[in-house]
Protein backbone atom coordinates (compact mmCIF):
# COMPACT_ATOMS: atom_id res chain seq x y z
CA UNK A 1 0.00 0.00 0.00
CA UNK A 2 1.03 3.40 -0.60
CA UNK A 3 1.94 5.60 2.29
CA UNK A 4 0.33 8.50 2.13
CA UNK A 5 1.64 10.27 5.05
CA UNK A 6 4.78 12.45 4.92
CA UNK A 7 7.30 12.72 7.42
CA UNK A 8 8.63 16.74 8.58
CA UNK A 9 11.49 18.09 9.87
CA UNK A 10 11.47 19.00 13.56
CA UNK A 11 11.83 22.42 12.55
CA UNK A 12 8.75 22.66 9.90
CA UNK A 13 6.35 21.90 12.55
CA UNK A 14 6.14 26.10 13.50
CA UNK A 15 4.59 25.92 10.31
CA UNK A 16 1.75 24.79 11.44
CA UNK A 17 1.37 25.52 15.29
CA UNK A 18 -2.00 27.48 15.63
CA UNK A 19 -3.38 26.99 12.28
CA UNK A 20 -6.86 26.20 11.88
CA UNK A 21 -7.91 22.62 10.69
CA UNK A 22 -4.75 21.33 12.16
CA UNK A 23 -4.26 19.00 15.48
CA UNK A 24 -0.86 18.29 16.88
CA UNK A 25 -0.67 15.34 18.82
CA UNK A 26 2.15 14.58 21.07
CA UNK A 27 1.99 10.78 21.35
CA UNK A 28 4.21 10.44 24.70
CA UNK A 29 2.93 9.93 28.35
CA UNK A 30 1.44 12.43 30.38
CA UNK A 31 4.27 13.60 32.53
CA UNK A 32 6.50 13.84 29.79
CA UNK A 33 3.70 16.29 28.01
CA UNK A 34 3.52 18.21 31.40
CA UNK A 35 6.89 18.67 31.59
CA UNK A 36 7.56 20.11 28.01
CA UNK A 37 5.48 20.12 24.84
CA UNK A 38 5.35 21.72 21.15
CA UNK A 39 3.11 24.84 21.65
CA UNK A 40 -0.90 23.81 21.09
CA UNK A 41 0.32 19.89 21.09
CA UNK A 42 -2.68 18.18 22.58
CA UNK A 43 -1.32 14.85 24.58
CA UNK A 44 -3.37 11.26 23.66
CA UNK A 45 -0.85 9.01 24.78
CA UNK A 46 0.08 6.34 22.41
CA UNK A 47 -1.45 3.27 24.08
CA UNK A 48 -4.64 5.14 24.53
CA UNK A 49 -5.01 4.64 20.37
CA UNK A 50 -3.51 1.05 21.17
CA UNK A 51 -6.65 0.38 23.33
CA UNK A 52 -8.92 2.10 20.28
CA UNK A 53 -10.25 4.41 22.82
CA UNK A 54 -9.36 7.90 20.41
CA UNK A 55 -11.31 8.87 17.39
CA UNK A 56 -9.67 11.81 15.85
CA UNK A 57 -11.75 14.04 13.14
CA UNK A 58 -11.05 12.96 9.82
CA UNK A 59 -11.17 16.64 8.38
CA UNK A 60 -8.10 18.02 10.35
CA UNK A 61 -4.50 17.63 9.48
CA UNK A 62 -2.94 15.51 12.16
CA UNK A 63 1.02 16.02 12.65
CA UNK A 64 1.94 13.41 15.37
CA UNK A 65 5.23 13.65 17.45
CA UNK A 66 6.49 11.26 20.36
CA UNK A 67 9.77 10.99 21.87
CA UNK A 68 12.35 10.18 19.10
CA UNK A 69 10.11 9.40 16.39
CA UNK A 70 8.88 5.63 16.20
CA UNK A 71 5.86 5.31 17.72
CA UNK A 72 4.39 8.58 16.02
CA UNK A 73 5.54 6.77 12.44
CA UNK A 74 3.78 3.29 13.17
CA UNK A 75 0.66 5.56 13.83
CA UNK A 76 0.86 8.16 10.94
CA UNK A 77 1.03 4.62 8.71
CA UNK A 78 -1.65 3.32 10.41
CA UNK A 79 -4.30 6.12 10.19
CA UNK A 80 -2.97 7.38 6.80
CA UNK A 81 -4.01 3.82 6.13
CA UNK A 82 -7.63 4.89 7.15
CA UNK A 83 -7.85 7.44 5.44
CA UNK A 84 -6.52 10.51 7.64
CA UNK A 85 -4.55 13.49 6.44
CA UNK A 86 -1.12 12.83 8.60
CA UNK A 87 2.42 13.99 8.85
CA UNK A 88 4.99 13.02 11.59
CA UNK A 89 7.82 14.59 12.92
CA UNK A 90 11.43 13.25 12.42
CA UNK A 91 13.04 12.83 15.17
CA UNK A 92 10.58 13.53 17.55
CA UNK A 93 10.36 16.14 20.36
CA UNK A 94 14.50 15.03 20.67
CA UNK A 95 15.04 16.78 17.10
CA UNK A 96 12.80 19.93 17.65
CA UNK A 97 14.71 22.77 18.48
CA UNK A 98 11.94 26.02 19.08
CA UNK A 99 10.21 27.35 22.33
CA UNK A 100 8.32 24.79 24.05
CA UNK A 101 5.47 24.96 26.21
CA UNK A 102 5.26 23.54 29.81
Amino acid sequence: MLLTFETIRAKDVENYIGRDNVLIIDLRESNEYNKAHIPTAINIPYIDYENREITLPLDQLLILYCDRGNLSLLLARELSNEGYQVKNIYGGIRAYRGQLER
